[in-house]
């Protein structure tokens, strides 16, 4: 979860992808925040609470700047799971900042909104968790005109509509991509025609996701290249999996001969598994099967499922 956490706040931090988000989500893809009035904004806040000093961290802040005047602060909340408590914990963020504008010394300065986005990054099921601070509250009916409510603006970007998913411009769209595949089809076939911008950090970001240690040596192979093709990564991906397959190939081949020392066995020798192995993932590389390429060489069950769908034994 942590890694998740990590990866997907280096994606988001990139001015690009940054404002990308914002202008989807929020304009409807009008390209109202340009990357370069944006500005790193101080993630963390300091608490005094019985007390005692704490502080508190946001996932990703930007200043909205223009001609040095701050127009808002934009904060995203990342969330894999759901967090029924979000109401008070995205109010207590906007409200440390708005806390900080009230400061004598900040007096004579413009002020400005605070606006903080939860992106939810979970494709098994629907948010559910309250949108509002009032939801949260156990309420006398008598107090409750008077309690401020404060809503929270969430995004389920698995079941974002179509139309607004081809509206992402960045390397967001991909991951955008990735979680409505894996919640419609629970698998994932990128299309190949796209480049991919910041290569090292969304297939490290991939690897977080998918717990697949094969991005991470594909983040590694293009680490300091930018504008790479998916068609690239995707035959990089074969390659490492046919390398996997040869060795798979080898040992399935010894052990079937060893201890079964039927035909099947001989047929799965060592020549032949490397064989039949390397045609298997070169069909799923074609058919664009990265998952199924990724789980074959793992699951060795699943990788004769797959043997023998195709004919290949």
């Amino acid at each position: 979860m942590k890694s998740k956490d990590i990866t997907q706040k280096i994606l988001e931090s990139y001015n690009d992808v940054f404002a990308d988000i914002v202008n989807v989500l929020l304009f409807n893809g009008k390209s109202v925040i340009k990357e370069n009035t944006l500005f790193e904004a101080g993630i963390e806040s300091i608490l005094k609470f019985d007390g005692k000093i704490s502080s508190q961290d946001r996932d990703v802040a930007k200043y909205w700047n223009k001609s040095k005047i701050n127009l808002a602060m934009f904060g995203f909340e990342n969330q894999t799971a759901q967090d029924r408590l979000m109401p008070m914990r995205v109010f207590s963020y906007d409200g440390a900042e708005y806390g900080k504008q009230s400061r004598r010394s900040n007096s004579n300065e413009k002020k400005y909104p605070v606006i903080t986005l939860v992106l939810y990054f979970g494709y098994n099921s629907r948010w559910t968790s309250p949108r509002n601070l009032i939801d949260l509250l156990e309420l006398n009916d008598d107090i409750k005109p008077f309690v401020n409510d404060y809503k929270i603006n969430v995004f389920e970007l698995a079941y974002l509509d179509k139309d607004v998913r081809d509206l992402f411009k960045s390397d967001f769209r991909f991951l955008v991509d990735y979680l409505y595949q894996m919640r419609i089809n629970k698998s994932y076939n990128p299309d190949k025609s796209v480049i991919v911008n910041h290569v090292y950090e969304f297939f490290d970001l991939m690897r977080a996701m998918t717990g697949d240690i094969r991005y991470k040596k594909l983040s590694n192979e293009f680490k300091g290249r930018r504008n790479v093709a998916m068609c690239e990564a995707l035959d990089k991906i074969e390659e490492i999996g046919v390398k996997k397959g040869i060795l798979i190939g080898r040992e399935e081949g010894r052990e079937e001969g060893r201890e079964e020392g039927r035909e099947e066995g001989r047929i799965l020798g060592v020549e032949q598994g490397e064989d039949i192995v390397s045609k298997l993932n070169g069909i799923l590389a074609r058919e664009g099967n990265i998952e199924k390429i990724l789980k074959a060489s793992e699951d060795r069950e699943y990788r004769k499922v797959l043997l023998r769908e195709y004919n290949l034994i």
